[in-house]
């Protein structure tokens, strides 16, 4: 016999893909940070908060002791798209600088936030988890398209609390919400990740945007994932 889903009481997004575009991030975000990175160093290196992200990447890298070394290592790492936290820490007080500018603002779906302001006002606490620092992610949705959506969220994770192809991030941040697992939503586009908060007991839906997917992801490429192409095809009741 089918069992019935648990009821959700909060919801847990991610970012790109998902709310908001990537290309916005890999065409606009990325190489906006990737140009500022010397100049932003060179003014700002002996900032505490910035010298502690200089001195991990310089320490990971064999203890270079040239700054200049360490930007070009960071560079290397924007081309590549890595996850590494002193990067999206680094990437993301860039980016302060461009939004304070507004030399851009961040990219949101047309039909997310409306929804994401129904659920709100419907009494579902809300969260975000994306591989971008948490400042990163308050700077993303304080200056969006559809305006300041920082209230709407009850908190916030990044890859501090672990990867997010592992279950493991995904049980620390239900405990960190005070929520059980099976209450839990977590919405992305990527499959990896949705398998990862499945295994932790979380209800999981694919969102599977025609603008960044254009070969819609059925069956078996959604792994047994509900699927939706529009946060205005979810049912969270």
């Amino acid at each position: 016999m089918a069992t019935t889903p648990a009821p959700i009481t909060a919801i847990l997004t991610d970012i790109e893909g998902t709310t908001s575009s990537i290309s916005f991030v890999k065409d606009e975000l990325f190489p906006y940070a990737r140009r500022a990175l010397p100049g932003f160093v060179a003014a700002h290196a002996n900032e505490p908060e910035v010298r502690r992200w200089l001195d991990v990447v310089a320490a990971e890298n064999g203890g270079m002791c040239d700054d200049r070394m360490v930007v070009e290592v960071l560079q290397g790492w924007i081309d590549e798209d890595r996850k590494h936290t002193a990067l999206k820490a680094l990437q993301g007080m860039i980016w302060a600088d461009g939004y304070r500018n507004a030399d851009f603002t961040a990219h949101i779906y047309p039909d997310a936030a409306p929804a994401l302001r129904a659920w709100k006002d419907a009494g579902l606490p809300l969260y975000v988890y994306s591989s971008g620092s948490v400042p990163a992610q308050r700077l993303f949705f304080g200056h969006s398209d559809a305006g300041d959506l920082i209230p709407l969220f009850s908190g916030w994770f990044d890859t501090e609390v672990g990867g997010k192809r592992e279950a493991a991030s995904y049980r620390h941040i239900a405990g960190a919400i005070g929520q059980p697992p099976e209450n839990i939503l977590f919405l992305s586009d990527v499959v990896e990740e949705l398998d990862a908060a499945r295994e932790a007991g979380l209800q999981t839906v694919l969102v599977d945007r025609r603008q960044d997917y254009p070969r819609p992801r059925n069956t078996a490429a959604a792994n047994g994932h509900s699927r939706v192409e529009s946060f205005a095809d979810l049912d969270v009741a």
